[in-house]
Parts: structure tokens; sequence; C-alpha cells
């Protein structure tokens, strides 16, 4: 029998697939290893439920993005864990990771944690560009609710720093997950960091996706081409056109709307300030080593 599901989890070469609110175990085919194929959780899959044999992944379907570090695929929605006092918010590390979250189109969703001890010095600046922002607190509740509604229906994640307050948010929406930064998760069945691998779990009618910490994603290796750097900041969109030139990469040219629009106070300083380092980044890096990423 063929069935179509998601993969929850993969241990030692056995797959948790998730078809019609059942769980089955599952072997690989072995000619994905040939095919340098690497079944995650994420994948969307086809399997052939056995009952006098193994469950065996028959294919994996396309993909909407992809990360080798966690291995996890097709995230809907990275929500950015931003605390309002110590881990003090650093802009250009916000900007790099939902830059990077919107070139592998995934929506970015900014939380801003720790809400009832002082306002976050970035408040508002993403929400002025367009980019869903959150002021929340574990210990008030504010803005919980929220967050809940907007993990709904879709495939998430969490990043940030730590000690931004992920695991606290989490179990402000989800008690029965009953994280602890220093001890064995009662739900997930493990401590901080002793594992690699990715599980995905049942949260507020999604499913969020459980990295090693809630923040191992690799993004700071990320590097974007310099062509899409802009491409990653929408709120330039309604600028590009009027540039002087349109070759403008919005640095140092004559005629920039985009500059043009900083210097008016429509575009956040910080986010160009972001742009321009991501973008000098970029041109340092040879070419060929980016298509090799």
């Amino acid at each position: 029998m063929i069935k179509q599901g998601i993969i929850l989890k993969g241990i030692s070469g056995f797959y948790y697939v998730e078809c019609d609110n059942t769980v089955y175990e599952c072997k690989a085919k072995g000619v994905f290893r040939r095919q340098n194929i690497k079944p995650v959780a994420g994948d969307r899959v086809t399997i052939s439920v056995n009952e006098s044999a193994e469950n065996i992944i028959e294919q994996v379907l396309p993909r909407k993005n992809y990360f080798e570090r966690p291995c996890v695929s097709n995230i809907d929605k990275l929500f950015v864990i931003v605390s309002s006092c110590e881990p003090s918010p650093v802009p250009l590390i916000i900007d790099r990771i939902i830059a990077s979250a919107v070139l592998k189109d995934i929506e970015p969703v900014v939380v801003l944690t720790k809400s009832d001890l002082m306002d976050n010095p970035v408040k508002g600046i993403y929400k002025s560009v367009g980019i869903k922002e959150y002021s929340v607190s574990s210990v008030t509740g504010k803005g919980v609710e929220e967050i809940k509604k907007e993990l709904s229906g879709c495939l998430s994640a969490f990043c940030g720093n730590s000690g931004v307050g992920k695991s606290s948010l989490l179990n402000a929406i989800d008690p029965s997950l009953n994280l602890k930064t220093d001890r064995i998760s009662q739900k997930l069945g493990r401590g901080k960091h002793t594992t690699r691998e990715c599980e995905l779990f049942r949260v507020s009618g999604g499913m969020v996706a459980d990295t090693p910490g809630f923040s191992s994603f690799d993004f700071k290796n990320d590097v974007i081409p310099a062509e899409q750097v802009e491409d990653c900041f929408p709120e330039f969109k309604k600028y590009i056109h009027d540039c002087l030139f349109t070759s403008c990469r919005h640095i140092k040219d004559k005629g920039c709307a985009v500059k043009g629009a900083v210097n008016s106070g429509l575009i956040p300083v910080s986010r160009y300030e972001s742009y321009c380092s991501l973008y000098l980044d970029s041109v340092q890096v040879n070419p060929w080593d980016q298509k090799k990423k």
C-alpha cells in the first residue's frame, strides 16, 4: 500500500513518517544513497506500507528548501527570537538570518522576548518594513496567543542565541513540551545539545522543528549571491526601479533611490547598513565558491 506523509525524524537509518495520523517506521531505498539523497525531517515522502516486511520510503518529493545544519526541509516560517535585554540584539545578525530565510522562500517572523523587562531597542524596525514583529513575555503571557496563531498550519522553526528565551516561549505556547535548558526535557527525551538530530512536533495546529537548542541554524556561513542580496530586503523593491542606473548596487552609486529612501527615513538605517555589509561580504567571495554552496 502506497501512502504519502511527512518525516518526523530519522535515527540510525530508520525514519518515522506520519501518514493519516499514524506514524510508520521506515527504511529508505538504497537508490537514494547512489543519488546522494538523504531523507530528513520535514521531507514529504511516499512510502510503501508492508505488513510482512519493512516499510520503505519510495520517493522524496521536491523540497521547498533544505538545511544541512540542522538537517530539516520545507520550513514555512522561521521565528527569529530577539531578547529585549541580555543578550543584547545585534541588527546585523538579525538581518543576516532574515535575508537567508527570504532567499530560501521562508517567511521570517521577528519575536521580541522579555518585553516585561524593557522595550527592545529594535522594536518597530521590522514592522516598519513589512516583516511580522511581535513583542512577547513568557512571564505575563503577552503576545503568546499571537504566536500560536502564526504557528497554525505551518512547519516552523525557532532561531536565536542562547538565553534569548526560546525555550521559555515554547513552554508558554505548549506547557506539555516542558523544555528545560539544563535538564532532560520530559517530552523530547534529551538534554541540551545531546544530539544533532532534528524532530518535528505538533504544536498549536502546526509543526515545530526541534533542532538542537532551537538555535543551531547555520546561517553565518551562508553567502548570498551578490545579485540577489537586494531581493532579500523586500523594502527596497518599491525604490529600486527609480535608481538612475539599472546596475545600481545601492552602495556609492549616483542617483540611488534606495539611499534616498534611507536619507528620507523611509528605510531604517540599520537595515541599509546590514544590506551594505552583506553585499560587500558577497562580492568578496569567489563566484565558483558560491556555486559549490
